[in-house]
């Protein structure tokens, strides 16, 4: 397998589709599909046309993402828009693409969308590694649905985004564009992939169980107390600072975790708003009766942890990389701010050369050796494909 990467920042969003796409298919043959991650400023449909005159015939998929993405060109950003397009080729893989709109609902729709993307693949038994995108809120159950049709598939990927967690972010699949809904990559491949799936945060000794949940995602109690008063306790802080999306805010550097069933993985929970009852809207689903962690880091550590995290999945692969898929939280792009250009220098220099393209979500997905696939926030998912 082999990689390239493109981007652009021309106003037009089909001249900047395809000035990243030409870039993208420099010294790569037999492309067999596209990541792309845009800026929700752009007409999205017209981005596709300019990427599909660039790729033509060529699977895309990606999503809208927050305010920029990172390739070896730098930190790739504009105030009219921004395009990053990574072409993956070689006769050593196959690609399935696929995706559409929430249906019925989302486990549903996680289930057609697998079938589909083996009829594109051309394939009957299960993929190697699968990608997904997914609009943010429901992606645990495009999951399930996925998996009801494939079984345990190693997974990577991330939610779209866009710059204000305005709903403006949008998905791509082929030359589909919508906000609401699942897309996927089957990959097939003769060489092997590799995730790394972490939040890179340290434990804290506050721990507490969840003793009430409302609709998956609404944290109401903390043993048995009221959850932003308990988080509030925790973190010796007034709760009233912490209502509304201030709570969003003081949380980047210190979420809450939750351990697997091994305790091989702490899957971060991004709490998003403080609620007038002293509830805590959650970025991704939580359940009664498990223990929930305060979690720890440092805006250096978030840094920091964006290269280190690459040189360990180095470590791990098998066989010398031909490119790296990089899922990194937006809302730990937002607690970097300014500082982003460190991010870009200790990425290329771990990196090494090899080509990469790194996107920002509001959601990212893995797995953790005998762990099943998991959702999570604040979170890095850095996936490698072998030569």
């Amino acid at each position: 397998m082999k990689g390239n990467t493109g981007s652009s920042v021309a106003a037009d969003p089909r001249a900047a589709g395809r000035e990243a796409a030409d870039k993208a298919k420099r010294g790569l043959a037999d492309i067999k599909a596209a990541f792309v991650y845009s800026s929700a400023a752009y007409n999205q449909g017209a981005l596709l046309r300019g990427i599909a005159e660039g790729l033509p015939g060529v699977p895309v998929i990606g999503n809208t993402s927050f305010t920029g993405v990172i390739t070896p060109e730098g930190f790739i950003t504009g105030k009219n828009g921004f395009v990053g397009v990574m072409a993956l080729g070689g006769n050593d893989v196959t690609v399935g693409v696929a995706g559409k709109p929430k249906s019925c609902d989302a486990r549903a729709t996680g289930r057609e969308v697998a079938r589909e993307a083996l009829k594109k693949a051309r394939r009957s038994s299960a993929p190697d590694y699968f990608y997904m995108a997914a609009s943010p809120g429901e992606e645990e159950f495009y999951l399930k649905g996925i998996t009801d049709v494939i079984g345990r598939v190693p997974c990577f990927g991330g939610s779209a985004a866009d710059n204000f967690i305005a709903g403006e972010w949008k998905l791509f699949a082929e030359q589909q564009v919508f906000a609401n809904g699942v897309a996927v990559a089957f990959f097939y491949a003769d060489k092997p992939i590799t995730n790394m799936y972490t939040g890179a945060y340290r434990e804290t000794g506050d721990v507490g169980i969840i003793t009430k949940v409302r609709d998956n995602r609404t944290l109401a109690e903390i043993d048995g107390v009221p959850a932003l008063m308990k988080y509030a306790e925790w973190a010796e802080v007034d709760p009233e600072t912490l209502k509304g999306t201030k709570l969003l805010a003081h949380t980047i550097t210190s979420p809450l975790g939750i351990k697997d069933r091994l305790g091989d993985l702490i899957a971060i929970r991004h709490p998003m708003s403080g609620n007038n009852d002293y509830s805590m809207t959650i970025g991704a689903n939580v359940a009664e009766r498990t223990a929930v962690i305060r979690m720890q880091g440092t805006t250096e550590e978030l840094i920091v942890s964006a290269s280190k995290t690459l040189d360990t999945l180095k470590t791990r692969m098998r066989a010398a990389p031909a490119a790296f898929h990089l899922v990194h939280c937006g809302g730990r792009r937002a607690g970097i701010g300014g500082r982003i250009e460190e991010v870009v220098m200790g990425v290329r220099k771990a990196a090494g050369g090899v080509p990469f393209i790194m996107e920002f979500t509001f959601g990212e997905y893995g797995f953790v050796d005998d762990g099943n696939n998991t959702t999570g926030g604040l979170m890095l998912s850095y996936t490698g494909f072998a030569q």
